[in-house]
């Protein structure tokens, strides 16, 4: 039985990375929210699958690839014969902070249909995982809803990750009501400081996942605070774990590592759902969740950033030595 299944887009983001006499170079890195997710917690000792579509094309099979390498189950993601493989231009400021530029229409992501959703691998998980950029067009927006639905009815813990891109939607207004149409679905929700206020109308951790829980009922809410670390919600206990200093190389990935490395945690405990965890391993899985996404953000790329379990644990066994 899997872990985690997630499902939803995987493409190619292209990272600038200088340039060569004078023109600007891009280094094509795996990506794509719920496959780095899958990834992410795969290389922490989680049994993942990864249920998606990429074109017949180069870096549709470099991506294969890529979650095969890093023991991803690959047996439930397609191959579209016409369609283009997503590419996604990411740009770096001084500060590592990313913005997107999106080559995706009638690619092969956003044709994922309901009838490529594994019903087997459904039953088969104790996680199903989701985002939103695969909620943006049809019909990959019917099959993500419907693999969120009966993922629950068949008795897995359901994760959602609102990971607002604004290009990719009509306007602010639709992708708020997307966003929110699926939030009551979710039993776990990993939301940013940056996506809050746009579904709360307010900035404050405190309130704002109030808000989210007493609306929509959902069990455990963590809000990622940037280098700030993680402020989380399970019903009314709350708590904040911080983060570590590190000299920021590229953000691009951070979250779906914090939220792979929570979901990892949680696997290696044999806890599923949030209400098994006690409130000591709650807030040591959200402080380990913001080690992990600190080291991806110390390097560059999002897949190929990221921890294994061996980095994690000594680097977390380092800390406890020195606090001791």
């Amino acid at each position: 039985m899997k872990d985690i299944v997630t499902v939803g887009e995987i493409l190619i983001d292209l990272t600038y990375s200088g340039r060569d006499k004078g023109i600007p170079v891009y280094t094509a890195n795996p990506g794509g929210a719920p496959a780095n997710v899958a990834v992410a917690a795969a290389k922490l000792g989680a049994e993942t699958a990864f249920i998606g579509k990429v074109g017949k094309d180069y870096y549709g099979d470099f991506l294969r690839c890529t979650l095969e390498e890093n023991r991803v189950d690959v047996s439930c993601m397609l191959t579209d014969d016409e369609a283009r493989t997503t590419l996604a231009v990411v740009s770096l400021s001084e500060t590592g902070e990313r913005s997107f530029s999106f080559y995706r229409r009638n690619c092969a992501d956003v044709l994922l249909t309901c009838e490529d959703i594994s019903v087997d691998l459904l039953s088969d998980t104790h996680i199903l995982h989701f985002g939103s950029v695969s909620m943006t067009d049809e019909p990959s927006r019917s099959a993500t809803v419907f693999a969120a639905e009966k993922a629950r009815e068949l008795g897995a813990t359901v994760t959602y990750d609102p990971n607002y891109r604004a290009n990719l939607w009509k306007n602010e207004a639709q992708a708020v009501q997307q966003m929110k149409s699926v939030l009551g679905k979710a039993d776990i929700l990993k939301i940013s400081d940056e996506e809050l206020p746009l579904l709360t109308g307010t900035d404050d951790s405190e309130a704002g996942t109030r808000q989210l829980y007493e609306e929509y009922g959902i069990p455990l809410i963590l809000l990622t605070l940037g280098p700030d670390g993680a402020y989380y919600r399970r019903g009314e206990e709350t708590g904040k774990a911080d983060g570590f200093k590190v000299k920021v190389a590229d953000t691009n990935g951070a979250g779906d590592t914090f939220f792979g490395a929570f979901l990892s945690r949680m696997a290696a405990l044999g806890k599923y759902r949030p209400d098994q965890l006690s409130s000591r391993e709650l807030y040591e899985s959200v402080r380990t969740a913001n080690l992990a996404a600190s080291l991806t953000t110390s390097r560059h790329g999002a897949i190929p950033a990221m921890p294994d379990l061996k980095e994690l644990e000594e680097k977390l066994q380092k800390l406890s030595q020195e606090v001791n």
